[in-house]
């Protein structure tokens, strides 16, 4: 049997005019769009602008999947549903919206929640996915599903002023897990909910995240492959990061071990219990700290609250080195140093957290923290990173940032992983 070949209508070649006269879209692009079958995961903030631009540049077919149902407090950014939508199946919504952009698009809908279950039914029937969640386990179950299937997955994340796009998942790039081989602890973890996100935000993460979608369909342009890219809307910058393959990987490294049969991802990640982890707690008491002071070789106590709160009160011996100064004297301090610090773990200058720095030797440390109001956890965690690993917390990064203003917030899987600290290595300093 002959396969008919692929052409254009003449109301194809009306609507696409703009594309068929770019030099790098062109006929055989728009007909590379017009084959070419895109999952988007989530039909929220950053599934809107995704889904609304692949309509509109005319790609074949586009799978939406989402569980949810509109809400009042969705309209401030997710421009795919309008007042009258509320209460209705975000993918029913999300279709009308779309047909009435474009009728020459297939749209099919799935109204579950994506699980490892469906992940291996549902993704082996497109050819590019893309990342609309806004959780971290469903993250590495797209970047694993996948790898499994030979799928390119272009991952955008968003928060509050910042947000990330990279492309993971391809033949020769990275994936999520080379990225961030462990996820953040569960309580470092805030959501758009809890922590807010400016409404525009997904319209220009998700713009980047279809701009990609359309490069890698019409093979034209330099992908975002082994890159993250880092935009924060705050000082109006972009920062570039770069990223590479873990030959150590277990989903796409040179021995994976990953199988069909995947993991549970929400246990991976902390939501659910699983083997308690042997590594040390950061967090010490005031009264063990008193303890401490008076051993032979007490700690270093650095506070790292603003001036005017240590001026009002600090413990004494405190050295003052307020949170965003502190990379410019690290290398005031040695690995034998045993370091407390002291700061707010919300506006009360009250609600005060000590806990270790600890310099796991002989590499780099950061702390992540977060500060949310009201809430006894600011989480400050210290993290293992390894700059003889080719993912984002490599030496090749940590000379990109080093020396550079502090860093608001590097957004990676919904959390915030350096707060006004950067990261750094000893070699360096």
């Amino acid at each position: 049997m002959t396969v008919p070949k692929v052409q254009l209508s003449e109301a194809e070649i009306a609507r696409y005019a703009r594309h068929l006269i770019t030099p790098e879209v062109g006929l055989a692009g728009q007909l590379k769009l017009k084959q070419a079958k895109v999952l988007m995961v989530g039909t929220g903030g950053l599934g809107s602008p995704i889904s609304i631009y692949l309509a509109a540049a005319g790609v074949g077919k586009l799978g939406l999947m989402d569980s949810d149902v509109v809400d009042a407090s969705n309209l401030q950014r997710q421009i795919l549903h309008g007042t009258s939508d509320v209460g209705r199946l975000k993918v029913d919504s999300a279709r009308a919206t779309l047909r009435e952009i474009n009728p020459l698009v297939e749209i099919e809908t799935y109204n579950t929640l994506l699980k490892r279950e469906n992940a291996l039914e549902i993704i082996p029937d497109y050819d590019i996915v893309v990342d609309g969640t806004d959780n971290v386990p469903s993250r590495y179950l797209l970047s694993d599903a996948c790898v499994l299937l030979a799928k390119p997955f272009v991952h955008g994340t968003i928060f509050r002023f910042q947000g990330q796009v990279a492309v993971f998942c391809t033949k020769d790039g990275p994936c999520f897990r080379c990225a961030f081989p462990e996820p953040p602890p569960p309580e470092a973890v805030q959501k758009i909910s809890v922590g807010g996100v400016i409404g525009v935000q997904p319209g220009i993460i998700g713009c980047l995240q279809a701009l990609e979608v359309i490069k890698l369909i019409v093979g034209n342009g330099k992908a975002l492959i082994g890159r993250l890219l880092l935009f924060d809307g705050v000082s109006m910058r972009f920062r570039e990061m770069r990223l590479r393959k873990d030959p150590d990987c277990i989903a796409c490294g040179t021995h994976p071990t990953l199988t069909r049969d995947l993991p549970d991802y929400e246990a991976f990640c902390g939501i659910r219990p699983q083997a308690a982890s042997a590594a040390p707690s950061p967090f010490i008491s005031a009264r063990e700290l008193a303890r401490l002071l008076d051993e032979n070789k007490p700690p270093v106590l650095v506070d790292l609250r603003g001036p005017e709160e240590f001026e009002h009160s600090h413990i004494p011996g405190a050295r003052s080195i307020p949170f965003p100064e502190f990379l410019h004297h690290v290398h005031e301090f040695t690995w034998a140093d045993d370091i407390v610090a002291h700061t707010a773990t919300s506006a009360n200058a009250n609600n005060t957290l000590l806990f270790r720095i600890l310099f796991p030797s002989p590499i780099v440390f950061c702390i992540r923290r977060l500060t949310q109001a009201g809430r006894p956890g600011g989480v400050p965690v210290p993290v293992r990173l390894d700059p003889k690993k080719p993912g984002l917390n490599s030496l090749e990064n940590l000379r990109e940032v080093i020396g550079q203003d502090p860093i608001d917030a590097l957004i990676a899987n919904n959390y915030l992983f350096v707060l006004e600290i950067q990261r750094y290595a000893s070699d360096l300093l």
